[in-house]
């Protein structure tokens, strides 16, 4: 299917939107429920991280696999049949009788969603014009936002009076509505050529998709470290717990919605480059001062929205700029991007336990500033790297960072 004249492809991006918020819920929802978990389980808070590693490493090496082997199915009968598999993996955690079986639960629930997220943007990508294509990634990228402020704070409200069964439970429910709305609604999109998967990391050689990837990977790795063990940081650093830390979730989940659509905008009108240094900038000065800040509620939701807001610019400007060093793959480079993701997402568990045990949680937003200024020494090696290769290479397009 080829790119249609702008207006009618956003109701059906909007569909998208709906089972990346499912996919979402159902990856992010555990920081929500660290308590309910802790609580239920009688366990630690690194060992209920390991919850997001294993869906977020599950994820990660799942996602060029499984987007190789299902290189010849129509778009819509793929995302309909992962957001099955991810409803299937949180009926599996609402079921699940303790620790080893959720978290197998979350493997299943992986596989659903690392099939969805880089299909469901590259369909959105494909059915829009270049013009529109960082707003319409950021509309199905949307839906990811919108999972932090809804999905997760109200895992987390909810867990308080049912338990995290009966939420992994709704997620199950959500997703399965997701599927039926994709059937229903998206048209038939053909599939792109296809792909192997040695050719799917020949692609991954281009220095400039590395650094790409090393920078999303390390972005995701310092949000996480500090989002997944938000319950414990704002107890030490703002002296609050339950439905409070509910509460300030959704100012971070607020500004995350506005961010992600200012992300998408302002690509479009000046390309990558800028957008991207810009977000990285201000998430680790977010990061850095989150300790400093958060020490009453007020102060910690002023610093969550604007912690909220840059981190979830970050997505437009990168998968942008992916898709512009690749076009002919652009489903491609975005699985491997949701590799990328999950991978920082997966090692967040570990790292943030680690801080977490051994620095206290007031260590961990200073750890993680660390990380996302390592994130953006990374995006200008990527430019340079660029400017390298094309001197050996047909050159890109002035206005691709104009």
């Amino acid at each position: 299917m080829t790119a249609i004249p702008p207006g009618t492809s956003s109701p059906r991006t909007a569909v998208l939107a709906l089972g990346t918020f499912a996919v979402g819920t159902s990856g992010y929802v555990v920081a929500g429920l660290l308590p309910a978990l802790t609580g239920e389980l009688h366990i630690s808070n690194a060992a209920a991280a390991q919850l997001v590693t294993a869906f977020a490493i599950a994820y990660a090496l799942g996602s060029p696999l499984f987007a190789a082997v299902t290189g010849r199915w129509e778009r819509r009968s793929l995302l309909t049949a992962a957001l099955v598999v991810t409803a299937l993996g949180n009926a599996l955690a609402a079921l699940a009788p303790g620790y080893v079986t959720l978290l197998l639960a979350r493997i299943v629930t992986a596989v659903g969603a690392a099939v969805f997220t880089p299909a469901a943007s590259a369909v959105a990508a494909q059915l829009t014009t270049p013009e529109r294509r960082g707003r319409a990634v950021a509309l199905v990228f949307g839906g990811l936002t919108i999972a932090t402020i809804l999905g997760v704070p109200l895992g987390s409200l909810l867990s308080q009076g049912l338990g995290y069964h009966a939420v992994f439970g709704l997620v199950a429910a959500f997703s399965l509505l997701g599927a039926v709305a994709v059937r229903l609604l998206l048209p038939r999109v053909t599939p792109p050529p296809p792909v192997s998967l040695a050719e799917r990391f020949r692609v991954a050689k281009d220095p400039r998709v590395l650094a790409m990837l090393g920078a999303t990977t390390l972005g995701c790795l310092a949000a996480f470290s500090v989002y997944t063990f938000i319950a414990p940081v704002l107890g030490a650093t703002a002296g609050v717990h339950g439905t409070t830390v509910s509460v300030l979730l959704f100012c971070y989940g607020a500004g995350g919605a506005i961010g992600n659509v200012l992300g998408g905008r302002v690509t479009d009108r000046w390309g990558s480059k800028r957008p991207l240094l810009a977000v990285y900038v201000g998430i680790t000065a977010a990061l850095a001062l989150l300790p400093l800040v958060a020490t009453s509620v007020v102060g910690a939701g002023v610093i969550l929205f604007a912690w909220g807001l840059c981190t979830w610019a970050f997505n437009p400007p990168i998968q942008h700029r992916l898709i512009e060093l690749a076009p002919a793959h652009s489903g491609l480079v975005l699985s491997l991007n949701a590799s990328a993701i999950y991978l920082g997402v997966g090692l967040s568990g570990l790292v943030g336990g680690f801080v977490l045990d051994h620095g206290g949680p007031s260590m961990l937003p200073e750890v993680a500033a660390m990380l996302t200024a390592l994130g953006a020494a990374v995006v200008v090696f990527g430019w340079r790297a660029r400017a390298a290769a094309t001197r050996n290479e047909v050159p890109e397009p002035a206005t691709v960072d104009a």
